[in-house]
């Protein structure tokens, strides 16, 4: 039975208060104001008082306003005839297409019981060099890029999107631009995978709180393909655009502020999301990276120094590149030993010269006269960013493994690489 109130105590921004009883944390409830209905969820219950955040935000609405409680919480339509559709943060489509309204979920709801899920070892193929080779992503991770404003996150995530091999590709945007929203929808249609993707956006200039819903329903609708068998890749961006929401709806409740003024559950809140990655035994499973942006480039901001706790690893995008040193995949042990025999010896082998070639480069900065060693360090490290680093490269593992002996075959003599002599009677041969 709904229940109805026709008096709000307070409006707060985004939040208003109702004195209300018999109801329940994540109740819908939906405010009749004089624009129309907007919807609004139940997050505080104190004895008889119901904070309630709307939507649409507190425009239009006055303490006359008649509130029904729905009696149930959130939900979303989960079903195929989601592939290939663009919603908003709520679940509405944005694409112009028909309502769904069949198979309705609850989103928000506890991460996988931990006796259903199975130990990583499935490889995410992306053929991106510095993902493939140096930190391979694997079936039911949860990584985060790091990055900074202006940096191509959004152009890497679309890349990933096209190039992952996944059965479905989940789109979460939060605080999206205009622009970048339309970059998502014109590079998916054109590269021929919005029909295995489901698009869940909310832009700048939508209502703040409509961002918080993007994870939660990105993630409901991959948990349940996940259960019907398919290998899903959620991609969400922007972290940082979601903990800001969550701290503006805070300070409008008045909650002591923790770290910058983030709300003290913070860890918690961003921990039950990436707890969502999940390899199911015997069915499918839920990978998940997510874009956060590090205002001012600071890695100890709450945001990402939070993330970095939960997570198994992180990307590093820097001046258009994924970084060698700073990035890992902590899981990426489960599938490097399976592709091929040279993939750890090229891994670790390559990132040992890069290093050395680092230093090069600083004397070189420095004014310190150049040894022989030092000029092949500096070719090697020049074709070692133009050919593996750049963004712009796409090859698949196998052909970026080979490409990895070309460039030390050009540079070295096979006794200065240190790799393995077997490794090299192998492959070496083949590539001088």
């Amino acid at each position: 039975m709904q229940k109805v109130y026709s008096k709000i105590e307070s409006i707060s921004g985004n939040v208003i208060t109702v004195t209300a009883t018999g109801v329940r944390n994540k109740e819908l409830a939906v405010v009749e104001t004089r624009y129309g209905p907007s919807l609004a969820e139940v997050i505080r219950l104190k004895r008889d008082e119901v904070a309630l955040q709307v939507f649409n935000g507190g425009r239009g609405v006055s303490t006359g306003d008649e509130v029904r409680f729905m009696g149930e919480p959130m939900k979303v339509s989960f079903s195929d005839n989601l592939l290939g559709r663009i919603f908003d943060g709520s679940g509405r489509p944005r694409d112009g297409g028909p309502e769904l309204a069949d198979t309705l979920i609850e989103i928000g709801g506890p991460s996988v019981n931990p006796a259903r899920r199975i130990v990583p070892q499935n490889m995410v193929r992306t053929g991106i060099p510095m993902i493939d080779v140096f930190n391979s992503l694997v079936e039911s991770q949860k990584l985060p890029i790091f990055s900074v404003s202006g940096e191509p996150y959004n152009e890497l995530l679309a890349r990933i999107a096209l190039q992952a091999e996944v059965d479905i590709i989940i789109l979460g945007g939060m605080g999206l631009k205009y622009d970048d929203y339309l970059f998502f929808k014109e590079t998916l249609e054109k590269g021929g995978v919005l029909s295995r993707t489901v698009f869940f956006v909310h832009t700048a200039a939508d209502p703040v709180v409509e961002s918080l819903l993007v994870p939660d329903v990105s993630l409901a609708v991959a948990e349940n393909f996940a259960i019907h068998g398919r290998r899903v890749l959620v991609l969400l961006t922007d972290m940082t655009n979601f903990a800001d929401a969550m701290k503006e709806i805070a300070i409008t409740m008045e909650q002591v502020p923790s770290n910058r003024g983030y709300p003290g559950d913070l860890y918690t809140q961003l921990a039950s999301r990436y707890e969502k990655a999940v390899d199911f035994e015997g069915s499918g499973s839920i990978t998940i990276l997510g874009v956060t942006t590090m205002p001012g480039d600071d890695v100890t901001h709450p945001v990402p120094d939070n993330t970095g706790y939960i997570t198994e690893g992180q990307f590093y995008l820097r001046n258009g590149r994924i970084e060698p040193f700073g990035s890992l995949s902590r899981l990426k042990q489960q599938v490097n030993g399976k592709t091929r025999p040279d993939h750890r010896a090229i891994m670790d082998g390559m990132i040992k010269l890069y290093a050395a070639y680092k230093e090069s480069l600083e004397k070189k900065s420095m004014g310190f006269k150049m040894s022989d060693w030092d000029e092949k360090l500096l070719t090697y490290g020049e074709m070692f960013e133009r050919e593996m680093m750049d963004l712009s490269v796409n090859i698949p593992l196998e052909a970026a493994l080979d490409k990895g002996w070309e460039i030390m075959a050009s540079c070295f003599v096979p006794e200065e690489t240190g790799l393995k002599s077997e490794l090299i009677d192998q492959y070496w041969t083949n590539k001088v």
